[in-house]
């Protein structure tokens, strides 16, 4: 049996930030994850100015840059044959003025690194959570499975961190709001080619959406579908599918050729729902595994991290002083419930809104939603809009605090 001030299952953006966050601020903490590396396809990774500023408050920001990664400044759609600016983060009040997309398992990588300098950190691999320890109503532990056998761990707090099919809220049986989503996306790589678009990030076609993203020597291409069609789509043959994408692709339709067999799509599942509520004595879950977002925005990534910025600004000091509370991990979630919930009302009017085009429509297209119109019209917006992707609704700061614990680089010998 093994003691930890802090137990995190999940590590994933949230997960490895607040591990981070926490030994930074000198409490024992352990995440456990229960893949053996990163590397997971098709996963957010887009890295937004709030996360980058974070990266800077962190002093982390120059060594992240130095990871390969693209950056826009600004994102684009194609509306009407022409490509407009749909969010301008020029005016934001930030260090980095950009998105940067990088794969996620180089971000999670590195910021596993650095915790890692802590000596009071600890990140096991490979280790899978079974079971939530539990004694007179109070989460004080779990059990896991890991390659060297079975491992308890009880702890002061358990926090969830393990996305959006979370083993810790099913285990706690915290209750799901569920908003749903009439959507999939469906992920493939195409090349990249000197002559291609210059934009970073794109959306193009109609109705249908089409997504690309420049990822330097091939696009990440994510082409929109309704929800649960992927075998009505697959029942049509992958010649009717590669002329589908190339009708709405920027890219010369014989790139879609690129794509051989059913084995290069990835179907994302879009959903949209969060808990009601996030916390039992004991435990609290972030992230995804509080609130599953619609990857419209790129939302999700940033919102996990600052999840974690202000459970670490909130539960630091009650962790370390052993006088952590329910109000602490009520407070958590009453400070990221409102940019939770506003994020996922937006998310719900531009898909209501898509809804009632296509139901007026008759299933013919009809061009893309009217605030991209509006953007068009009105260049002005797209400055709003990139303050609201690119900060979202609260923005939340590393608070600053004397170090409390040796750097493990520090602490060896000369």
């Amino acid at each position: 049996m093994t003691y930890r001030t802090c137990c995190i299952v999940g590590a994933g953006p949230a997960g490895l930030m607040l591990g981070l966050l926490l030994a930074r601020a000198g409490i024992d903490v352990t995440v456990l994850e229960k893949h053996g590396d990163f590397l997971r396809d098709f996963r957010g990774d887009t890295v937004h100015p709030s996360t980058l500023e974070v990266m800077h408050e962190l002093g982390l920001l120059e060594g992240l840059l130095k990871l390969p990664h693209t950056q826009a400044p600004r994102l684009h759609a194609e509306i009407d044959g022409k490509d407009i600016t749909i969010a301008d983060f020029s005016r934001l009040p930030t260090k980095c003025r950009f998105i940067a997309f990088m794969p996620q398992w180089d971000f999670l990588d590195y910021v596993a690194r650095e915790a890692a300098k802590f000596t009071n950190f600890r990140l096991i691999m490979q280790a899978e959570v079974k079971e939530l320890i539990e004694e007179k109503g109070r989460i004080v532990g779990v059990r896991a499975v890991t390659t060297g056998g079975d491992l308890d761990i009880r702890t002061g707090l358990v926090v969830g961190t393990d996305g959006r099919n979370s083993i810790v809220r099913e285990k706690a049986g915290l209750q799901i709001e569920r908003f749903g989503s009439q959507r999939d996306v469906l992920w493939m790589k195409l090349s990249h080619m000197p002559d291609d678009p210059p934009y970073v990030m794109g959306h193009g076609g109609p109705r249908q959406g089409f997504v690309m993203i420049d990822r330097g020597d091939y696009w990440q291409c994510g082409y929109v579908v309704r929800k649960g069609s992927f075998d009505d789509v697959k029942v049509t043959g992958l010649d009717a599918f590669r002329a589908a994408v190339a009708s709405i692709s920027p890219l010369p339709p014989e790139r879609i050729s690129e794509v051989r067999s059913w084995d290069d799509v990835h179907v994302l599942s879009i959903r949209i729902d969060r808990l009601k509520r996030w916390w039992r004595p004991g435990l609290l879950c972030i992230g995804d595994a509080a609130h599953a977002m619609s990857p419209i925005g790129g939302f999700g990534v940033n919102l996990a991290i600052q999840d974690a910025v202000a459970t670490a600004n909130i539960l630091a000091d009650p962790l370390r002083d052993g006088g952590l509370a329910d109000k602490h991990l009520a407070a958590v979630e009453a400070r990221r419930s409102f940019p939770t919930k506003a994020t996922q009302k937006v998310q719900l009017m531009m898909q209501g809104a898509r809804r009632k085009r296509e139901a007026a429509d008759n299933g013919r297209r009809d061009g893309p939603p009217s605030f991209m119109r509006r953007i068009a019209r009105w260049p002005i917006l797209a400055h709003l809009a990139g303050r609201l992707v690119g900060l979202g609704f609260r923005t939340e700061h590393v608070r600053e605090r004397a170090p409390r614990v040796t750097r493990a680089s520090e602490s060896a010998p000369a």
